[in-house]
């Protein structure tokens, strides 16, 4: 068996004041099908697991004799989100129409609460298909965070002042 793990220390980002969750959906995102994550913390992160449960990934957590907490991260048997049927096109598919569509409402929702409902549907979203995210605003603060991940995106404003944004994988 050739599984690998990857490791995510997010002590330092913790003592530093920097919240880690968007360090770790981005590693969770890229995860291969053989692959688990390691994350490193200085507590256990008990709200992390519910998105991740929400994701399709599995954990076991440990307190360290140091006093730190280990999370291995796993998917669930069965649940891989980025098929990519053998007959796509490595590279174009970027450039054709998207195989799906997953459309996420975030207007209503109190900073950040949009851009981080946003980003855990980008963490599991299928090859080829395109998000758009419906926000009451133009969501500057999520561009980078997109960038960061591999994302391309588009913003439009509605008729109504609210914002669609499209995002795709580069």
């Amino acid at each position: 068996m050739s599984e690998k793990v990857v490791t995510l220390d997010v002590r330092e980002d913790i003592r530093n004041g920097s919240e880690p969750f968007s360090k770790v959906m981005s590693a969770v995102g890229i995860l291969k099908p053989d692959e688990k994550l390691r994350i490193i913390a200085p507590f256990e992160p008990t709200p992390l697991f519910s998105v991740l449960g929400n994701q399709g990934f599995g954990h076991e957590s440990k307190q360290t004799p140091s006093g730190d907490w280990e999370i291995l991260v796993t998917r669930h048997c069965g649940k891989s989100t980025t098929i990519v049927p053998p007959t796509s096109p490595p590279c174009s598919a970027a450039k054709s129409e998207p195989s799906e569509i997953i459309d996420v409402d975030a207007r209503g929702l109190e900073p950040p609460q949009p851009m981080v409902k946003i980003l855990e549907a980008v963490a599991v979203l299928p090859a080829g298909a395109e998000l758009r995210a419906h926000t009451e605003q133009r969501p500057m603060h999520l561009y980078a965070q997109l960038e960061e991940r591999g994302f391309a995106s588009e913003s439009e404003e509605q008729n109504d002042g609210s914002y669609i944004t499209k995002i795709r994988r580069h």
